[in-house]
């Protein structure tokens, strides 16, 4: 499509387009829907009016009537403004826009990403991304190797070079990294700890919403192999904290398999019993209820836990459970000893990473 360049920064988007020779003659607000498929014609007059749709050597404004040729340069900006908040029953959530980090080097670098931040540019989420953030700072590529969900939190390994980039995605290629998760759920079906799920994962066409990922039989040819050992660290009558050890890397995997045996996350809009609650958060038409049902504004996974071999050895990286989910637990669930559950976890990733 004529793509120049694009380029990310905390607070501005830019691509730019090279008009082809099938598109010449289009009007300036025709040729924007190409790239702009999600907006409406007005929005697209706004967002020419508001100057964030120049074109390159032609005097400002431009009106949408007017037309563009071949070779000419067409600047799509957008500036982050209000585009990323995100809000919890009608209030501004004080996001961490600042990620904590644990190890770097020349090569690489460990964060422990916030939730909310995606791990690169996707759909909409173009501004608070970890490698945006760094890309910002150091003026040159950062490479995502691995990635966690937006409201994810936790250990997460990015790449300072495209060598280093190779080299850690060889070791994930390879089965040779170990990942631990700290998770709350609902306890709905008291389940026997620990154990190890081995449910394949995959689609169903037509399936609303598209990226629910659904359960099958570990013997059935749906889906895909995908294998979690689950571990408790403390349960009451109401809901499980626990440590989740994925052997696999599928979407979702752990949400996914948790909800299966009885375990949806504390927060998870999506794996909670009615994805269409998924939907109406999604289209940011929540109800009261559906966030009483919710009682978190993001769902309670953390990676807590990064192991794999570098410099010579195997090195484990550690993010401490973060403030939302401590916050919640001492609301919720007051009689756990929250230094207690920390060594706890410290424990038993040594032990597991070990065996591993």
């Amino acid at each position: 499509m004529g793509e120049v360049y694009k380029k990310f920064t905390t607070t501005l988007y830019e691509a730019r387009y090279k008009v082809e020779e099938d598109q010449s003659g289009m009007r300036l607000d025709q040729y924007c829907s190409e790239f702009l498929a999600s907006f409406s014609r007005q929005a697209i007059k706004r967002k020419i009016a508001r100057g964030e749709v120049q074109i390159v050597d032609r005097a400002f404004p431009h009106k949408p009537s007017v037309k563009v040729y071949e070779n000419e340069i067409i600047v799509f900006t957008t500036p982050r403004g209000d585009l990323e908040d995100e809000y919890w029953r009608g209030e501004k959530l004080d996001l961490e826009f600042d990620p904590e980090v644990i190890f770097e080097d020349d090569d690489i670098i460990v964060i422990g990403k916030p939730p909310y931040m995606t791990t690169h540019p996707s759909g909409k989420h173009l501004f608070n991304c970890a490698t945006v953030y760094f890309e910002e700072k150091y003026n040159h590529t950062i490479h995502s190797i691995h990635r966690l969900d937006r409201e994810t939190s936790g250990v997460l390994a990015l790449a300072k070079n495209p060598k280093a980039a190779g080299k850690l995605t060889s070791l994930f290629e390879k089965n040779l990294v170990s990942k631990c998760y700290f998770f709350i759920a609902h306890n709905k079906n008291p389940t026997d700890f620990p154990f190890t799920a081995k449910e394949r994962m995959g689609d169903l066409p037509d399936f609303i919403p598209r990226l629910f990922v659904h359960c099958f039989d570990e013997e059935s040819e749906e889906g895909k192999h995908a294998e979690t050992h689950f571990k408790k660290l403390y349960s009451n009558d109401e809901y499980v904290i626990g440590l989740a050890f994925p052997k696999t890397g599928r979407q979702h995997q752990i949400r996914v398999h948790a909800a299966f045996h009885g375990l949806p996350l504390v927060g998870d809009k999506l794996y909670n019993g009615d994805p269409t609650l998924f939907m109406r958060f999604k289209d940011e038409i929540p109800t009261l209820e559906d966030h009483d049902k919710m009682d978190l504004s993001r769902h309670a996974l953390h990676a807590t836990g990064l192991c794999f071999p570098y410099n010579g050895e195997r090195q484990l990286f550690r993010a401490s459970v973060p403030k939302d989910l401590r916050q919640w637990i001492k609301k919720n669930m007051s009689e756990v000893e929250l230094e207690k559950i920390d060594l706890e976890i410290s424990a038993l990733i040594k032990d597991f990473f070990q065996m591993s």
